[in-house]
């Protein structure tokens, strides 16, 4: 109940802050959280962590919601005539869930924290890989008057949650273990990371939907709260038969919200930062509605 607490109160913070401060705060405080809050919890938590066949669920939704997500968005983006930054913008904030900014209080809040520690797993190996892999190419590729895979990667090496992945997977594999005083370094320097994730969330929250964007937000939430979702379900309740509170929990992680971090991404790469921007501020708020029913319905 805590968590649950705490979330709602930051949102409401950040949309009470956004009238004394600046419209550029919520930028600055994503790239605290993209240089400082992210890079901690990856080598904080990826470092350490231990893979179970039984953890492959977790794992392997956000791979499934994005995959079929970029065929499905882009193909009916490109039907509808939107430009590449607008495809971009729907790509990475479509097909990317807030596991980590709002996915971790309401999986623990409603599964304990055996909940916590599966959205840990969905976060870090599965839509916080995809983000700063697959997301960081895709928009350099789509954000470049000439694309090439050398810029590509050269984006994807430069990305301060990249390198610290990379880092703490070599670390992972040879077996590593944090010492003590490293684990409560990570620990504090990673811990103002929800609020401030919660709080950049709010500021973004926005209900009113320019003309401009409505066809385009439609199609993104649309595949985002709506059909990603019954994507999960349809494939491990029905096609693989799988029982339990993990399960539920990947069809849940996949209703929720746009990912904020993927919107930063967007913005660096001025991938129409104002449609990514509205998809997160409209997205998770709406996904709320949507987990209580899915919930509901498990």
């Amino acid at each position: 109940m805590t968590s649950l607490a705490l979330l709602l109160t930051c949102l409401l913070l950040g949309v009470a802050l956004r009238r004394w401060l600046p419209d550029t705060a919520p930028l600055v405080l994503n790239r605290l959280l993209v240089g400082v809050f992210i890079p901690a919890l990856t080598l904080l938590y990826v470092a350490e962590l231990h893979f179970a066949s039984r953890l492959l669920l977790p794992i392997l939704a956000p791979y499934l919601v994005f995959g079929c997500g970029c065929a499905f968005i882009w193909t009916i983006g490109n039907r509808l005539g939107f430009d590449r930054a607008t495809l971009g913008a729907l790509l990475l904030t479509g097909g990317i869930s807030s596991i980590s900014f709002v996915g971790f209080p309401i999986f623990e809040w409603l599964y304990g924290r055996a909940g916590l520690e599966a959205g840990i797993l969905m976060s870090q190996a599965g839509t916080f890989v995809i983000c700063v892999t697959f997301g960081v190419g895709l928009a350099s590729w789509l954000a470049a008057k000439e694309p090439s895979v050398r810029i590509m990667l050269r984006d994807m090496v430069r990305f301060p949650p990249f390198l610290a992945f990379v880092v703490a997977l070599l670390a992972n594999g040879l077996g590593y273990v944090h010492p003590l005083f490293v684990r409560d370094l990570l620990t504090k320097l990673s811990s103002p990371f929800t609020v401030i994730a919660l709080l950049s969330v709010g500021m973004q929250i926005r209900f009113r939907v320019p003309k401009q964007h409505k066809n385009a937000l439609l199609l993104g939430l649309g595949y985002k709260l709506l059909l990603a979702p019954l994507l999960v379900f349809v494939v491990y309740k029905l096609l693989l038969g799988q029982r339990g509170w993990m399960p539920d929990l990947c069809v849940l992680g996949s209703a929720l919200g746009p990912m904020n971090t993927a919107a930063v991404l967007a913005t660096q790469y001025n991938l129409n930062p104002s449609l990514a921007a509205q998809m997160v501020g409209l997205g998770i708020p709406l996904s709320f509605l949507g987990i209580y029913l899915i919930y509901y319905l498990l």
